[in-house]
């Protein structure tokens, strides 16, 4: 890491800007990305960055909108029992989802991975809904 990229001041800044895409989508950064990020930029500024764009790009294609993109990704994460499956359904419901359209895709996990995905989803979706709630008092 250069001088520039090691002083306080900018790995903050360089933080700020690399969070602002998870404010925007999700209304907060969540812990475990804040860690990374904040561990990437001090460690391996260059990677983090690269991750971050190519992370957003990837969540946010053209062909896509938001709300479909992340429906997407809240299905696929409840296939894969991750955790990171609520945080998508709250950006999925700030993007114009439906708690009927997330159940649906809850449903849809279910045929592939069975009982795991839909009992991931109850927890997800009211944790999402919890979220939003709270974002709402909030601001």
């Amino acid at each position: 890491m250069n001088k520039e990229t090691s002083e306080p001041g900018h790995e903050q800044s360089m933080i700020d800007a690399l969070e602002e895409n998870y404010k925007h989508i999700l209304g907060f950064v969540p812990d475990r990305i804040h860690s990374r990020i904040t561990l990437g930029v001090k460690t391996a500024p260059e990677m983090t960055e690269g991750v971050e764009r190519l992370r957003a790009q990837l969540l946010e294609p053209e062909a896509l909108d938001l709300k479909t993109s992340q429906l997407m990704a809240f299905g696929m994460l409840l296939m894969n029992l991750s955790q990171a499956a609520e945080n998508h359904a709250v950006a999925a419901l700030r993007a114009g989802a439906s708690v009927a359209e997330l159940q649906a895709v809850a449903g849809i996990a279910f045929v592939f991975r069975g009982i795991p995905a839909i009992n991931l989803s109850g927890d997800a979706i009211a944790g999402a809904l919890k979220k939003i709630e709270a974002l709402n008092k909030a601001g």
